[in-house]
């Protein structure tokens, strides 16, 4: 609560106003008080930048080789320039940017962060599990781990696993459906990354699959909650152990469907996993076995 003092100036008697750390008498100009702490911006205002008056830049980042640090020549500007002027500026960007990267693993890193950036953006994935992977590569650079090794297998593999370690679960398919990689590559890298990194990832839970794949299957919100519980319930009882997680998310989606009479096949059930039929049916069999299952 402000007092008479503080509101009103001492020497005119004229109102006080607060500009960022001064109060400020608007009458005769005089400075009432100062506060050291300033809660505004990190940045200045001036006449000249008035159209961008920040002054900080971007934060640093993980997810790229030099940790944003360095510059870039634009292609924008208030001056324009044509013909031989325009020529040069293209080389010049062409050399600044060849003259980033200053060894051969750089260019490699470049090229792999740029990949992760595209694969997790095309797979939704948030900016945290993009670092994650970008960290990822780097340990694994640093181990040696990249000599001798595709590339492309490690892009796949970090982001696989940046997904099991953040809790976004994707399956190997649906990396290799945006990725330039092989199955064999990216399971060779991942088996390289778990080995040596120790990477504390434990068994996928299949909750975390239920509602993607039943958004895929256009199931509705009932089925989802249904086919969770089921998840749950079979977890209870001992049942995922040994099991693929995708292929018990499937058949609960699966008999859920059944129980809500939503139309829903054992194939399309397998093909939303990534799974066979056989294993469709075998893990409904053994939900009807333990009683967990009307339908």
């Amino acid at each position: 609560m402000e007092t008479k003092h503080d509101s009103s100036c001492p020497e005119c008697g004229g109102d006080i106003r607060r500009d960022r750390t001064e109060r400020i008498c608007l009458d005769c100009g005089l400075i009432t008080g100062v506060t050291n702490v300033d809660v505004g911006p990190e940045w200045r205002s001036f006449e000249e930048d008035e159209g961008d008056p920040r002054r900080t830049g971007a934060p640093l980042t993980r997810s790229r080789h030099d940790r944003g640090l360095s510059t870039r020549i634009g292609h924008g500007g208030d001056v324009r320039v044509t013909g031989r002027k325009r020529r040069q500026f293209a080389r010049l960007r062409t050399q600044h940017q060849r003259a980033q990267c200053r060894s051969k693993a750089e260019r490699n890193q470049r090229d792999v962060f740029m990949q992760i950036h595209r694969l997790t953006a095309s797979l939704s994935l948030p900016a945290s599990t993009r670092e994650r992977a970008c960290m990822l590569f780097r340990s694994a650079q640093n181990e040696g781990l990249i000599r001798g090794r595709s590339l492309e297998g490690f892009t796949a593999a970090t982001v696989y696993a940046a997904c099991r370690l953040g809790g976004y679960p994707r399956t190997t398919a649906e990396i290799l459906t945006g990725s330039r990689a092989t199955e064999d590559e990216l399971r060779a890298a991942y088996d390289a990354l778990n080995r040596e990194l120790g990477l504390p990832v434990g068994p996928i839970d299949p909750v975390v699959d239920v509602p993607r794949f039943g958004t895929r299957l256009d199931l509705p919100v009932a089925v989802r909650l249904r086919a969770e519980t089921l998840v749950r319930n079979a977890r209870r009882v001992g049942m995922i152990g040994g099991r693929n997680p995708c292929g018990v998310a499937a058949a609960c989606l699966y008999v859920a469907a059944r129980e809500h009479e939503a139309g829903l096949t054992q194939k399309e059930a397998a093909t939303v996993g990534d799974v066979s039929t056989a294993t469709i049916r075998s893990t409904v069999d053994a939900l009807r076995e333990r009683r967990l299952t009307s339908a």
